[in-house]
């Protein structure tokens, strides 16, 4: 059976690393992995095509505009060329439990946005103007979701991945500057002992190792019975069909 295409629909670039090890790993065996970006700076642009050189995954970027998307008929037609246009077995995007609070801007109206793609893809709608056929409804996962049903494995490519988050400068500064805001100097001590807080690309960078390896240490070793050492999470949509259990 030949490898999957996956299909990413990202709402920020930065998913394109957290979903990086599943992605790398599918690349590696000789699968297809493609991320569609909805939302993504400028500056931004060039280090996420670095990081996913990396990780052996295409990007391309759909130029939303950051606080006007919106599950409107010329977006879902966007997403919907996306989708007929790649052909993905299968499809990562974010977690409808999860963005309903998440305070990121433009997460609720995208999954609206993402679900009515993902029907629509599927169906006849807007087969003249798009002109692609149809695609049927792939297998869903949601990345980083907050109940997940299922773990990747990504000790093999954990590297990959970690060298992967260094190129994305813009959002190593940006995490540092929203928690270098939360955090006391106290409790940044505490965290990063050996790093200059003034450094705030430093900061950003070592914030990301600690908390990457923590999640990844979480779902993987730290999981009761776990069989992985480092683990990326993911909910699976529906059920899974086996031929019978397995260990």
């Amino acid at each position: 059976m030949a490898e999957p295409t996956i299909l990413l629909l990202a709402t920020y670039g930065l998913e394109v690393v957290e979903c990086g090890g599943a992605l790398a790993l599918n690349a590696r065996r000789g699968g297809r992995s493609h991320a569609a970006v909805l939302l993504c700076r400028e500056v931004m642009r060039p280090q996420l095509r670095s990081a996913a050189e990396i990780l052996g995954v295409e990007v391309e970027f759909l130029d939303f505009e950051y606080g006007h998307v919106a599950p409107d008929v010329p977006s879902k037609k966007r997403l919907v060329e996306v989708i007929r246009r790649v052909k993905p077995d299968i499809i990562i995007t974010q977690d409808p439990e999860h963005c309903i609070t998440d305070l990121d801007p433009d997460r609720r109206q995208a999954m609206i946005l993402y679900l009515e793609a993902i029907a629509l893809a599927s169906r006849d709608f807007s087969l003249e103007e798009i002109g692609l056929p149809p695609h049927p409804i792939p297998t869903t996962y949601y990345l980083m979701p907050d109940h997940p049903n299922c773990v990747v494995d990504i000790a093999p490519v954990w590297k990959l991945k970690r060298k992967a988050l260094e190129k994305l400068e813009a959002q190593l500064r940006f995490t540092a500057s929203v928690l270098g805001r939360r955090l006391s100097p106290e409790a940044l001590q505490a965290l990063l002992p050996d790093v200059d807080p003034s450094d705030e690309l430093e900061v950003g960078r070592a914030l990301h190792r600690e908390m990457d390896r923590a999640l990844s240490l979480y779902h993987g070793l730290l999981a009761h019975g776990s069989r992985a050492a480092l683990a990326e999470p993911y909910r699976r949509e529906g059920n899974f069909t086996l031929d019978g259990l397995i260990v």
